[in-house]
């Protein structure tokens, strides 16, 4: 695997130098190939993954706009002279990856714009943006906010509220925003973008100058004036304004007969129609930057603060070798762990739709995950949790405590940062979590097949769509890719109505991801080392591949046979997998509860987890199927262990809240039982008080 990030054929023949320094005037022998090998292929492939683990979809220094990180985003938008229009994005959004171009090209586009609006960009599928990306309120990817200048307190921005990411429609945008500024807030650097008067202009005919004055005449709906405005504001000697087509006869007496056209006045007072151009925005900005004098101001770069960490953003991310006809439950846990701190992270709190459709996910999750048991008692946990709390609304902040285990239970454990293997890329940004969230739905999809009893007494039983129906509406609320999640929608409204068996479901599941691949074939979401083809391919499962009258086929039986092989708890291999820290790392105290509340700020610097190896790496002529040498951590029990868990660990092994044991579920607990006990005084309270009037009324009645 390593050669084949080198070569893809044959290699030429390598020589070293001849000595001519030899005894004798004569040569050495060339050094063959299978010599210098050895010692350049090391160093040329620790360049190979040194580059590839420093790229990223946008790269600061290189690209033409501002890469902002979570610890510099606040002093960047903040009290700032210009304004901001900032693309929240996702590196595994395949959406975001094929935007970039045009992003990319927008932000080249208006680099002179700069000093009056810049453009930025903010990671948020780096770990270290997490928190960051949450407190800005961003849930699908990519988001474009504005940001006003001159901003004292913290806001999230205006949303970019239109369908169409057109460059064009993008730059015309910016000009709506920039001259929605107040006279106050707009940015010093900005001309006047609002058309002058015909009045106006005359005065400026009248008299001489120090700089040039360019007029650009146009129709209302024209942005070419605007454009040309803020294509020359960092430029001196030099003013540019904009007037409208509305006065006929002056535009006669000027000899403006089309528009837009651009009119231009000397230093000296001499004026006229420049002609020569064509009546474009490109054309008459390049023309005004050459004119004699005119030349760019020398303006201070953006200073931003310095990344804390520069050792974890370089660090090097090794290639780990995989078998491609495996499944690695180091990608099936990455997805959890991306799935429950990352993407979920988005959403504030969950009820209504959303909280139901978590449920459901996490309840077939709990039945049907083939993990390691701590893993799977997580979930079963987090399920019995979930059950057991008569609310509509629950905050986020409450679940990622009880998946990071802040109540101190023990057995249950989902590791704390990705580690792709079969999903890994030939780029940070390729493949990921996009990958092992169709092979954890694969995973699922195949275990219903293969345990159909598995979710009786659940609710969800006797519904061969029930793990379709959950990512459906996982990715309908959840997915941060929202063109993508509209793509699939659109799939499930055709055709999953149709799927009648649990066995149907598996293979709808991998019809449709074909037709996803077939659609991202050759776009530029798609890896060049991974390429979007037809799986499984003939090498994995020869007889899933059929011809008929010369056509290809694909031969369903065999399909479905080898689906249940492939995605079956025997095919997991758990090489790469983060084990769990040791118990006693957890009783810190503070530390850890600082540790906990700055996950994503931290979690890269776990890199002393050990890894577990509990097989043998499969040969490379042994069958696709063929079983692993051990299953650690297969799981025997139900979910009335991690109940317990619940009862007995939860109150004894609280985090300490205000200085006492209290977790988030002993609080929710003691909501629930003081709503309850003041129901219950106050019905005793009315009781007693009728109960006393009726005896005072006997009494009276009595006595008389």
């Amino acid at each position: 695997m390593a050669g084949a990030l080198l070569w893809r054929g044959p290699a030429p023949p390598l020589t070293a130098r001849p000595n001519m320094a030899a005894a004798g005037g004569g040569r050495r022998a060339l050094l063959p190939l299978r010599v210098l090998l050895p010692v350049l292929l090391p160093a040329l492939l620790l360049l190979l993954l040194a580059a590839a683990a420093t790229a990223r979809l946008y790269r600061p220094g290189h690209d033409p706009l501002t890469v902002l990180t979570a610890g510099s985003v606040r002093p960047a938008l903040l009290n700032s002279s210009a304004a901001w229009v900032v693309q929240f994005y996702s590196s595994s959004c395949g959406h975001c990856i094929a935007f970039a171009p045009t992003w990319r090209a927008l932000a080249g586009d208006v680099k002179d714009w700069e000093s009056a609006i810049r453009v930025g960009v903010l990671d948020c599928g780096e770990e270290g943006n997490y928190e960051t990306c949450k407190e800005y309120g961003i849930r699908y990817y990519p988001t474009i906010r504005y940001f006003k200048a001159f901003t004292k307190q913290f806001t999230t921005g205006e949303n970019y509220q239109g369908a169409d990411r057109e460059l064009q429609t993008l730059r015309q945008m910016m000009i709506d925003f920039l001259q929605n500024h107040s006279q106050e807030m707009r940015p010093p650097a900005c001309p006047p973008l609002d058309p002058v008067l015909s009045s106006d202009l005359t005065s400026i005919f009248d008299k001489n100058s120090h700089h040039y004055t360019a007029i650009v005449f146009e129709s209302n709906s024209s942005y070419v004036g605007r454009e040309v405005i803020l294509d020359l504001v960092q430029y001196e000697n030099i003013v540019v304004r904009r007037a409208l087509n509305v006065d006929k006869p002056f535009l006669e007496k000027l000899g403006v007969t089309s528009v837009p056209s651009c009119y231009l006045v000397q230093p000296n007072g001499s004026h006229g129609l420049i002609n020569n151009l064509k009546p474009l925005r490109s054309f008459f900005s390049s023309y005004l930057k050459s004119l004699p004098g005119v030349r760019k101001k020398l303006l201070l770069p953006l200073q931003l603060p310095a990344p804390e960490n520069k050792e974890e953003s370089t660090e090097i991310q090794v290639w780990k070798e995989f078998d491609k006809s495996r499944l690695y439950m180091a990608d099936l846990e990455s997805g959890l762990h991306f799935l429950l701190r990352v993407e979920l992270a988005t959403h504030k709190a969950l009820e209504g739709a959303e909280l139901k459709t978590f449920k459901d996910f996490v309840t077939i999750s709990a039945k049907l995950f083939p993990g390691r048991q701590p893993v799977v008692k997580l979930l079963e946990t987090l399920q019995e949790w979930l059950v057991s709390l008569p609310l509509d609304k629950i905050p986020y902040d409450a679940i990622l405590d009880l998946v990071n285990n802040k109540m101190r239970i023990s057995g249950i454990f989902l590791p704390r940062k990705v580690q792709w293997v079969g999903c890994q890329g030939s780029r940070p940004e390729l493949r990921g979590y996009s990958c092992s969230l169709w092979k954890l739905f694969h995973t699922l999809t195949v275990q219903a097949a293969l345990r159909p009893k598995a979710l009786i007494n659940t609710g969800l039983e006797d519904n061969p769509q029930i793990v379709l129906q959950v990512m459906r509406k996982y990715i309908q609320h959840f997915f941060g890719c929202k063109a993508c999640a509209q793509h699939f929608e659109e799939m499930a409204k055709e055709s999953m109505d149709a799927v009648k068996s649990l066995e149907q479901a598996v293979l709808w599941l991998w019809e449709k991801h074909n037709v996803v691949n077939s659609r991202l074939a050759g776009d530029l979401s798609e890896d060049p080392k991974f390429p979007k083809v037809q799986w499984p391919t003939p090498d994995i499962c020869p007889a899933c591949h059929e011809e008929i009258k010369g056509l290809h086929s694909w031969n369903e039986a065999q399909v479905l046979q080898f689906l249940k092989s492939h995605y079956s708890s025997d095919n997991i291999l758990y090489k790469y997998t983060e084990s769990q820290t040791d118990p006693s790392d957890n009783e810190q105290g503070d530390t850890r509860e600082v540790k906990d509340k700055n996950l994503q700020k931290n979690s890269g610097r776990n890199g002393e987890n050990q890894l577990q190896e509990k097989e043998n790496p499969a040969a490379p002529g042994s069958k696709v199927l063929e079983k692993p040498m051990g299953n650690p951590g297969a799981v025997q029990g139900s979910g009335k262990d991690a109940a317990a868990s619940v009862n007995l660990k939860g109150s004894r092994q609280a985090v300490s809240f205000l200085g006492i044991g209290f977790s988030n579920l002993d609080m929710s607990l003691c909501v629930i039982l003081y709503v309850a006990s003041s129901l219950f005084l106050m019905i005793m309270y009315f009781f007693f008080r009728v109960r006393s009037k009726r005896w005072k009324v006997k009494s009276h009645r009595s006595s008389v």
